[in-house]
């Protein structure tokens, strides 16, 4: 019995035992599933190489719910919206002295606060950082002193810095903004009002003010092999926030391919801090220079910092270097409008062991593309910080122009050259719209409006024609009728391209009473139509400027600017718009003129001598998309009231204007000297000392107002096919124009 017992104890016993040792298991496998699954799983190449999704460092904070809707008032923003800055009173940086610099000196300013539709606050709250020797204290009070304060409605703030040690809170302003738009750099998107505000790139004290850097990568854009696949060198910290990336960059260092190092010799009290591998790394740190790094290296890792943003992503998008971004949850500069996919490649700083194998699986011919982007994000928003103020500023005023007519300028516009700041928001929308040198989707041709009652908008409102267009306009500025005038309007007559003629008078004598232009005889076309608009009383004050006001009078794409004496003959006006129509983001004629350097006066320099280089063509007899004459028209009020005080220099603002946007030089044709009537030469402003002296004090104004010169010289000059070849003249198109000598 005793026997039997003890079986029975025995087998429940091994029964429980095998239980425990089968279920313990069990249940360590689903503890350690569960574990697996709360981690974030190994992420595909595909998956990295997108946009990721707007990962947040601190889910639990809340944000302040503003949309245009409901935190801005539109009641006095018309179709031209303008920005108010307030005087200066109190201590201002270096920094935001440059910022309110570019915007009073700007098309977009206004110095009657009752017609402006923005405000921006002269109190400095660039850096809200207590720490900092430029923060400046009682910004709450010195805002709510604001004679148009109102809880910060209409406002625009501009802030760089938030936050002090040692968590950086990019949220902590010190103030709170109300109702105000914040344009604030590393903002996080558990703080960003989507919609609303407007975020920055975290840009140097010494970013200049105007021009800026050119892109280091637009002479050489293609991928070729560099000696670096990826670098990094910067500060890691060993103490406050900001450790955990940069702090675990070594392992991926392999002192070649991979050039990824640190130093945590920053700061008054490293030594004390360092930890047991400061020593190896700022050896390692040593050995290799910055902008050698930036210059070699395909690929430029911006890591999170103390903040989200990192002056590195500037860096890296100015020398060419292809940005990886690990810095999780930062809202991208002007995200709202640029598209990041076309220049940036993403990583998850919590899987920062594949960042290798991602930035290897990029193929060449993407990195060319992505390099390109990059080069001309650069140049068109951030190299100054006149670029980031206006970027700025436009995004605001899309936002207005939305919301007044629900239409806004697509995508593309701010991805391709131009750029959205050479292209006017309420001239184009579209891309058919704009002086692009590739091929545009056709859209109808808008119908010429008809003469108004004073006084004539300075831009269409109607939709502008498609590019290039297959006939162009003729804008004659006349100063006096001639015998030159009337051969020019016969020759205009005979072009088989020109829709129609407009002749802007600007003189006080009674202006010609032009209606049609006979064609040649046997020709069937309809007579051309001709409008005369008489500037001084359509345009008073405006001088040489009035010559471009009238573009709501241009039906085309192509405007032939021409001035009244012009002796170009049929033929000319017919090749000339031929060699437009492949290149209608340039300024293509006939007159050159060239700057230079002047050594000795320390100054830029204007000749008018004939010779193999040029870098103007001079639109007394040149072809000129509709859009840059619409641009010249908001140009920098600055700029435009020079020209209006000289009476001269507006065909050197023009081609300021162009080349400017597009980075190309203008297109001269032919080999034509002249372009005057010479039975006019005695009555010449050109035989005058002064002129050259006038256009010479421009040249450098307009430099000055740039930051650089824009103008970009060149030794290309377009002839006809078969022109004065020694072959048979019926084998030639343009017969005549081989007959012009001066």
């Amino acid at each position: 019995m005793q026997a039997k017992k003890r079986y029975v104890l025995v087998t429940l016993t091994c029964i429980f035992i095998v239980y425990c040792y089968f279920g313990g298991r069990r249940f360590k496998t689903e503890l350690h599933q569960s574990r697996i699954d709360q981690l974030p799983s190994f992420a595909t190449l595909d998956e990295l190489s997108e946009a990721p999704s707007r990962l947040k460092r601190n889910p639990d904070s809340a944000t302040k719910s503003c949309r245009m809707e409901t935190c801005f008032d539109f009641s006095n923003c018309g179709s031209d919206p303008k920005v108010y800055v307030y005087p200066t009173d109190g201590p201002v940086s270096a920094t935001y002295r440059k910022v309110l610099s570019v915007i009073r000196e700007s098309r977009y300013a206004t110095r009657d606060p009752n017609e402006a539709c923005l405000f921006v606050p002269a109190v400095d709250t660039l850096d809200a950082d207590p720490l900092s020797p430029e923060h400046i204290p009682d910004v709450a009070s010195r805002l709510s002193r604001l004679q148009y304060w109102k809880n910060g409605r209409n406002h625009l703030i501009f802030n760089l810095y938030a936050g002090t040690w040692p968590d950086y809170d990019e949220g902590a302003l010190g103030f709170d903004p109300g109702e105000a738009i914040l344009a604030r750099a590393s903002a996080s998107e558990t703080i960003f009002r989507d919609g609303f505000d407007i975020s920055l790139p975290l840009f140097h004290k010494e970013h200049p003010e105007r021009g800026g850097m050119p892109p280091a990568a637009t002479a050489n854009q293609f991928p070729a092999p560099k000696k670096h696949l990826l670098a990094f060198k910067g500060k890691r910290y060993v103490h406050g926030i900001g450790s955990e990336t940069r702090n675990s960059l070594w392992h991926l260092h392999d002192g070649d391919n991979l050039i990824l190092v640190t130093t945590c010799r920053h700061g008054k009290s490293w030594k004390d801090l360092r930890d047991e591998r400061c020593d190896e790394d700022n050896k390692e740190y040593d050995k290799f220079d910055y902008e050698q790094l930036l210059a070699n290296s395909t690929f430029c890792l911006v890591a999170r910092g103390r903040r989200l943003g990192s002056y590195r992503f500037l860096e890296a998008l100015a020398a060419g270097c292809v940005p990886v971004l690990l810095s999780n949850g930062w809202r991208l500069p002007f995200d709202e409008r640029i598209d990041w996919r076309r220049a940036v490649i993403w990583a998850d700083e919590r899987l920062l062991l594949q960042v290798p194998e991602l930035v290897r699986s990029v193929p060449p011919e993407r990195i060319l593309a992505l390099r390109q982007q990059t080069q001309l994000l650069w140049e068109q928003y951030f190299s100054s910080i006149e670029k980031i103020v206006f970027t700025t500023i436009e995004i605001l005023l899309e936002r207005i122009l939305a919301h007044r007519s629900s239409r806004q300028r697509e995508a593309l516009i701010w991805n391709a050259s131009p750029g959205a700041l050479s292209t006017l928001a309420t001239y184009g929308d579209s891309r058919a719209h704009l002086p692009a040198g590739c091929a545009a989707p056709p859209a109808p041709a808008a119908p010429a409006a008809p003469p108004r009652p004073l006084p004539a908008p300075s831009v269409p409102d109607v939709a502008p024609p498609p590019t290039p267009g297959d006939t162009y306009t003729a804008l004659l500025y006349v100063q006096a009728t001639s015998p030159a005038l009337h051969k020019l309007l016969a020759n205009i007559a005979s072009s088989e391209f020109c829709e129609k003629v407009v002749l802007v008078w600007d003189s006080e004598r009674a202006a010609p009473t032009l209606k049609l232009l006979a064609r040649m005889a046997g020709d069937s076309r309809d007579p051309l139509p001709v409008m005369v608009i008489d500037s001084t009383t359509h345009y008073p004050g405006e001088g040489v400027s009035a010559r471009w006001q009238p573009l709501w009078a241009v039906p085309t794409a192509a405007v032939f600017s021409l001035d009244g004496d012009a002796p170009l003959l049929a033929e000319e006006l017919d090749f000339a718009f031929r060699v437009w129509q492949h290149f209608p983001e340039r300024i293509v004629g006939y007159p050159a003129r060239n700057h230079f350097w002047d050594e000795s006066k320390g100054a830029w320099g204007y000749s008018s001598k004939w010779g193999g280089a040029y870098s103007m063509v001079l639109p007394g007899a040149a072809l000129v998309h509709r859009a840059l004459l619409a641009q010249y028209g908001a140009a920098p009020p600055a700029l435009r009231l020079a020209v209006r005080r000289a009476r001269n220099c507006e065909d050197i603002l023009l081609n300021c204007l162009a080349a400017h946007a597009t980075r190309r030089p203008p297109l001269k044709l032919a080999q034509r000297r002249r372009y005057k009537a010479p039975h006019l030469h005695h009555r010449s402003s050109w035989s005058d000392p002064e002129h050259f002296v006038q256009r010479q004090s421009c040249l450098n104004t307009f430099a000055s107002a740039w930051g650089y010169m824009p103008l970009i010289r060149s030794v290309l000059r377009l002839d006809p096919i078969l022109f004065k070849d020694p072959v048979s003249t019926l084998r030639k198109k343009y017969r005549k124009m081989e007959l012009v000598t001066s």
